[in-house]
């Protein structure tokens, strides 16, 4: 790692110092370049020369909530202070450091002792999958499989926590498995089995290595997915589309702050979550003012536990925002693949492991989506008339890839006032090598744990649990979380009103069905709390038993829903500290205090997911499955949002009609 002379740190140090003070942020604005490296420079000044300080993660340590809002209200408010936080590794230990930007200084260092280690940094990774390369236990198990080792690639997988693994307990260890790629893109596809590499990652060497058995190895033949290396004939081919928008875009980006139509929003990055939206309002014209939806929501935590317990695949049981970062493994996007032709593209940085800021160009996309869908629509037969507005909605994505899968992450703001979320899942299978070579063998055995997709490939069994963090402010921060039970009613055909109706349903007291976060203390002119409405996402129940590592440390997805009182520490459903966490800290630890969440300010927590048995459909490829919610105004407005919207001037195109909305 190069060092940086004491005079020209002194010098860069001063250079920043003036940088980091001559541009006046958003309170909630990301780390720019500039102020990466400012902490690089004061973090690295904190220590004595030679410590090489590794930089695991860097983002801004945000303002209390109180002040944000409280600066969103003036009409010129001052520049709040700019405070960063790191988590470094320094000599095998854990430090948590917080710095002010215009100090110019720590303010604040602590040595973190307890369970879990910090996100792997992707320098780290790469270093530790050149390992076993060069190692000749390897070299002489790979020579015995009539593998060659330049055809060889290797991946790091994260070990997990199991109380009965003592060996592994206060040390930063991961698993290496290794594929070839002989004659495949598809490396994944390849898995070279029956081999245990342990790899210390503050030692960067390998502390543990078996060969237990040697296994058949998958064919290479039907793993390829490039369209340049498929043999002929293609199909089907896809029409192209090209949107044509007169005065697009059709939304403006001020900084980190979106608006368009009757949006008002702020959009984040972050190492660890990726994107983040943040302080969404909606613009109600009775009211002629913002009104607040959402102060923060992200991704907190995506938990894929595969259900191999066999010794090469039972440590797979992965926390990918946790464990790796979201925003460390976001991809740049591809204009008009990712994103459409129409879509505005918005970078971000990241500290690399020596605190240098790593550009991430076209990391967010913005786009409006016209999709043929219909906003609202009626047909008024008796007179006759027929009103139709088209529904256009307003599309952030980000796409992040972690391992062999690939996550498309969409927020979507409609005029209505709906946000929707949706994560489509894509990429490569997990699969592992068998001596199988028909699908009735797989059915018989109680070893295959997966669907047999091709000579000697099982896809592994698995699941996909999200979790989002929604720190809803309906019409400001105090709220409260109401259930109500859809109750069947048996029509008793009583008092004056009698019909051939047998049942009906209606609303009664608490219960599990209907989801709105409300608040108590602003109402309707009829009366009725202004509210907001959760409509589930794909919902799913953890299958492992409660006392299994992988469930206790996964224990936020007992549930679908949580609520807790909004606290800026309480952010990740699996903790601080993930890697090699016993379940120690995180959502399900935190409820455990039951304290108050009735006319507070309060977050809500929403897991959704899918549980994966693999198809060949998914081979080699996976076609995106998707999944989301929807969050959505009930008594937010007197009426509806859209009834007075303007819709599109029509057009014409060559050989269609024209139709009047």
């Amino acid at each position: 790692m190069a060092t940086i002379k004491p005079f020209l740190l002194v010098l860069l140090f001063s250079i920043f110092s003036r940088i980091s003070s001559s541009k006046t942020h958003h309170p909630l604005d990301p780390l720019t370049r500039e102020e990466l490296s400012l902490v690089q420079l004061i973090v690295k000044k904190s220590y004595p020369p030679r410590s090489s300080p590794v930089f695991h993660y860097v983002a801004l340590d945000e303002p209390e909530k109180h002040d944000v809002l409280s600066w969103l209200a003036k009409p010129e408010p001052e520049p709040l202070p700019r405070r960063a936080q790191a988590i470094l590794r320094v000599h095998k230990q854990t430090h948590e450091l917080v710095v002010d930007l215009k100090a110019r200084k720590v303010v604040s260092k602590h040595v973190h002792r307890g369970p879990g280690f910090p996100s792997l940094t992707l320098e780290e990774q790469t270093a530790a999958n050149d390992l076993p390369l060069t190692y000749g236990p390897f070299l002489r198990s790979a020579a015995k499989r009539g593998i060659d080792v330049s055809q060889v690639v290797c991946s790091v997988f994260t070990v997990g926590w199991f109380a009965e693994e003592k060996q592994f307990i206060g040390k930063r260890v991961v698993k290496i498995q290794c594929f070839s790629k002989k004659d495949t893109v598809s490396v994944y596809l390849l898995p070279v089995e029956g081999l245990t590499i342990v790899v210390d990652l503050d030692e960067m060497r390998i502390v543990e290595y078996k060969d237990r058995e040697v296994a058949p190895m998958p064919r290479a033949e039907g793993t390829e997915y490039r369209l340049s290396k498929l043999p002929l004939p293609h199909g089907p081919r896809i029409n192209g589309a090209r949107l044509v928008q007169e005065n697009a875009p059709g939304f403006t980006i001020d900084g980190n702050v979106v608006r368009w139509m009757n949006w008002e929003f702020h959009v984040s990055f972050d190492a660890r979550p990726g994107l983040v939206i943040s302080m969404a309002r909606i613009y109600d014209p009775d009211q002629k003012a913002f009104r607040s939806v959402m102060y923060r929501g992200h991704i907190s935590e995506l938990f894929v536990p595969y259900q191999d317990p066999t010794e090469d695949y039972y440590y797979k049981t992965f926390f990918d925002s946790g464990e790796f970062g979201f925003g460390v493994s976001a991809v740049s996007l591809v204009p008009n693949g990712d994103c459409p032709s129409h879509a505005v593209y918005m970078d971000a940085f990241y500290a690399g492991p020596d605190g240098t800021p790593v550009h991430v160009p076209n990391v967010f996309c913005i786009f409006e989506r016209h999709a043929g869908e219909v906003m609202w629509r009626h047909t008024e037969l008796a007179i006759p008339h027929v009103t139709v507005r088209p529904e256009v909605s307003l599309v952030v994505r980000m796409i992040v890839t972690v391992g062999n899968y690939d996550h498309v992450i969409d927020w979507e703001f409609k005029p209505s006032g709906s946000i929707k979320t949706q994560v489509g899942l894509t990429g490569i299978l997990e699969v592992k090598a068998a001596n199988y070579t028909h699908a009735d063998q797989a059915a018989a055995s109680e070893e295959a744990h997966g669907t047999y997709l091709a000579e000697h490939t099982i896809g592994l069994y698995h699941d996909h649990f999200l979790t989002y963090y929604l720190d809803i402010d309906v019409d400001g921060a105090t709220n409260s979380f109401v259930k109500k039970n859809l109750v069947p009613r048996r029509n008793t055909n009583t008092g004056h009103h009698r019909t051939p109706r047998k049942s009906y349903w209606t609303v009664l007291g608490v219960g599990p069905t209907e989801l709105v976060i409300e608040n108590p203390n602003k109402k309707t002119k009829p009366g009725n709390p202004h509210g907001y409405r959760l409509i589930p996402g794909p919902v799913i129940h953890p299958l492992l038993a409660p006392d299994d590592g992988p469930q206790i440390r996964g224990s936020f997805t007992n549930y679908n829903i949580w609520v807790t009182p909004y606290n800026k520490t309480e952010r990740y459903a699996g903790g601080k500290y993930v890697d090699q966490s016993q379940g120690e800290d995180g959502l399900a630890v935190w409820t455990r205090r039951n304290r108050k969440i009735e006319n507070e300010d309060i977050v809500m927590w929403h897991v959704i997911g899918f549980h994966h048995v693999p198809c060949q459909e998914d081979f080699p490829m996976m076609p995106t499955l998707s999944g989301g919610f929807e969050l959505r105004p009930t008594n937010f407005f007197e009426r509806s949002a859209v009834l007075k919207a303007v819709p599109p001037p029509p057009m014409k195109a060559d050989g269609c009609g024209v139709v009047e909305p």
